[in-house]
């Protein structure tokens, strides 16, 4: 099954990707002025994935929010071109952010959200065009949770292998469904793998998107057991972290499951799990 064989061609490129994407991602973004970490973040490197695959086929503890400013909707915001994208989030408070990736998958994502909505969570989906035009009503129920909903290309490629006017063609379709599904157009962009190159920091910035990455990978793509994920999250907990997990490209059973675990925690820890809201630029 195409879903499924997303698992296994991750793994295929991971030396490539892990390098790319670490390339991509070097330094941070602001968004917010920040107090220091409670305690030392053990950052990883991005996470591999899969080769760039065929043309795409026409289917195939919300606890505080963050403050900011949001940009009006109706149309692509006006959005400077970063050279590297949003690693953490600095700010006051011990805010973080749960992101999930390459979903919506009717197989895991509605758990997820049963389960975020059991605390009050609020998270980003950055989802695929080519999953999410067969799974509105997920990207409805987003909407109506109150979480945010960003772009992860339509067909989850390796952008740094592919021509500008081909990312720009998996980027626009992908806007055009969550606009529709969602009700908004995205404000945030997620290169696959975390793999960046110019063409994506100026083809987001031209459809109104900023570029998010992430600060700890929780590697529950490549399956390592519930417990290990639950590990990985809970130790590299502190103020500013963007926790990556995802909901769809293989048995994301464990993701599910690690989320129900180490959710209570993070809330007893005292963490703020919270969505970004951009300033103006």
């Amino acid at each position: 099954m195409h879903k499924d064989q997303m698992l296994t061609r991750r793994r295929a490129l991971l030396a490539g990707a892990t390098v790319l994407g670490a390339a991509g991602a070097t330094g941070t973004a602001r968004l917010l002025t920040a107090d220091p970490p409670a305690r030392p973040v053990r950052s990883v490197a991005a996470a591999a994935g899969p080769q760039a695959g065929v043309p795409p086929k026409p289917s195939a503890f919300r606890l505080r929010p963050m403050t900011g400013y949001s940009p009006p909707r109706g149309g692509p915001a006006r959005t400077a071109v970063r050279g590297r994208p949003i690693l953490r989030l600095s700010g006051r408070g011990t805010s973080m952010v749960l992101t999930f990736d390459d979903g919506p998958d009717p197989r895991y994502t509605p758990a997820i959200l049963r389960t975020l909505r059991e605390y009050d969570v609020r998270a980003v989906f950055f989802v695929c065009g080519e999953m999410a035009v067969d799974h509105k009503d997920l990207l409805r129920e987003m909407a109506d949770d109150g979480h945010v909903v960003g772009n992860h290309t339509w067909t989850h490629p390796l952008l740094t292998r592919l021509p500008r006017s081909r990312i720009r063609y998996e980027m626009e379709r992908t806007c055009e469904v969550i606009a529709d599904a969602y009700g908004e157009p995205p404000l945030w962009f997620r290169a696959p793998y975390g793999a960046w190159n110019r063409a994506a920091f100026q083809l987001g910035a031209e459809l109104g998107m900023e570029p998010f990455a992430w600060t700890v990978d929780s590697f529950d793509w490549a399956t390592p057991g519930t417990p290990t994920i639950v590990r990985r999250v809970e130790g590299n907990a502190a103020p500013g972290v963007i926790v990556l997990s995802h909901d769809a490209g293989g048995d994301r059973s464990q993701s599910v499951q690690a989320l129900r675990e180490y959710l209570p925690y993070l809330r007893d820890s005292g963490y703020h799990l919270t969505v970004p809201r951009r300033r103006s630029t």
